[in-house]
């Protein structure tokens, strides 16, 4: 009999393991959904001075898992940020089978998991050599199960066979997507812990991508199109949020992750030029934001940055949102003050009851730069991040140039 793991990402059987020493064996992982779509990823398992190791690949991003217990003959894994694991069992010839569960605003979701040791490959090239190739900027548009539109940008770049790109969106990006062309389709896919994608779709002569699907996690499921377009633009209106008529600053005190309340009132915030970074810990854009910001901070602190974020959790469970968020504020050497709202992310009023200066909040992550007056001088929705190659260049010139102009203010009135 199979015996069952508990893990909050991925393990291998103990004793398969002791038997690797520093052997790096890949992985093809699939995650079958019932309307017979697949969504599929790779990853390596490593065993480096007694320590056991699983990196997750996508495309360019490889995502280190090594907070690993072993218990008996069991891995114990945990993810380093997201509310998501894997319910597993290790049969013959070392093939892994299971679920993966994850935390969602609707409780927990479940679907199948098996992984394959020895394959390298993610997709099977069904239909042959490719036909055509499909790099470049596309014009995107997702039809939504209610019938509703919604407009993307996409980005590929192939060689040979092989495709790798991201969707850009006014919330920001579908991240490192990784796949192949074969004949005349296309198919991409990620899972990062809290992503779970694929998409697919057919290639036509004259360079248009139809009858696309999008599966995101369990049963999500989306039809779209592309035509290509090199000035296609993301269209950030829809998601933008505004101070209100008669505000011009912000006025909030939340608990740290220590139980401290910290308020934007508060003196280490005086004078200051001040980011903060609306957010959640459930969220990958935000968990790209927080790779960034932190750096950021640490480099340029000594000039009088200060960085703020506000968690929008799945839960009101304050420990169970300070658990999850210490997980980023680990992985990623955070140093300034994570706060908790308390406000979920699907609370109607999330916004009144945070930040009623605000606008409604209508997408994670949101930035609001506050100048060293205490005002609020520009607030930005979504985030571009690395999987997005030379976007993300750009948005840190113009994040830097932002900072740099607010620095020069003089700090003036009452902060």
């Amino acid at each position: 009999m199979m015996k069952v793991f508990y893990v909050s990402c991925f393990l291998m059987l103990a004793s398969f393991t002791k038997s690797l020493g520093q052997q790096s064996i890949p992985y093809r992982v699939v995650m079958p959904r019932e309307d017979g779509n697949q969504i599929v990823f790779n990853m390596d398992y490593s065993k480096v001075n007694g320590m056991h190791r699983i990196i997750i690949r996508n495309a360019g991003e490889r995502l280190t898992v090594d907070s690993i217990q072993q218990k008996g003959d069991s891995l114990l894994v945990e993810m380093p940020f997201f509310d998501s694991r894997l319910r597993l069992a290790i049969g013959n010839d070392n093939f892994i089978s299971g679920t993966w569960t994850k935390a969602t605003t609707a409780g927990e979701a479940t679907m199948p998991v098996s992984a394959t040791p020895g394959i390298h490959y993610r997709f099977v090239s069904s239909k042959g050599n490719p036909l055509y190739n499909i790099s470049g900027r596309y014009a995107v548009q997702f039809k939504r199960p209610d019938g509703t539109n919604r407009n993307s940008v996409a980005e590929f770049t192939q060689k040979g066979n092989i495709l790798t790109g991201t969707f850009l969106n006014p919330s920001g990006d579908y991240r490192y997507l990784e796949g192949i062309v074969t004949g005349d389709s296309m198919m991409l896919s990620c899972f990062d812990g809290s992503h779970a994608y694929y998409f697919g779709a057919k290639i036509s002569k004259s360079g248009k991508l139809t009858e696309g699907i999008y599966c995101s996690g369990v049963k999500s499921i989306e039809n779209w199109s592309a035509v290509p377009d090199a000035k296609a633009t993301v269209k950030e209106d829809a998601m933008m949020v505004y101070l209100k008529e008669g505000e011009d600053r912000l006025n909030f005190a939340f608990p740290d992750l220590d139980s401290n309340i910290v308020s934007i009132n508060d003196s280490r915030f005086r004078s200051k030029v001040v980011i903060v970074q609306i957010m959640g810990s459930w969220c990958p854009n935000c968990m790209d934001e927080t790779a960034f910001l932190s750096e950021y901070y640490r480099n340029n602190k000594v000039r009088g940055v200060e960085v703020l974020s506000l968690a929008y959790e799945y839960s009101k469970d304050f420990h169970r949102s300070e658990k999850t968020l210490r997980k980023l504020q680990s992985r990623y050497s955070v140093e300034y003050p994570m706060l908790i709202t308390g406000a979920t992310t699907i609370d109607s009023l999330k916004t009144e009851k945070t930040l009623p200066q605000l606008t409604p909040i209508k997408g994670f992550p949101t930035t609001i730069f506050i100048g060293k007056d205490g005002k609020v001088k520009k607030i930005h929705p979504g985030f571009t991040g690395p999987g997005t190659g030379s976007h993300y260049d750009e948005f840190k010139l113009n994040f830097e140039t932002i900072i740099n102009e607010l620095l020069n203010e003089k700090a003036t009135g009452k902060h």
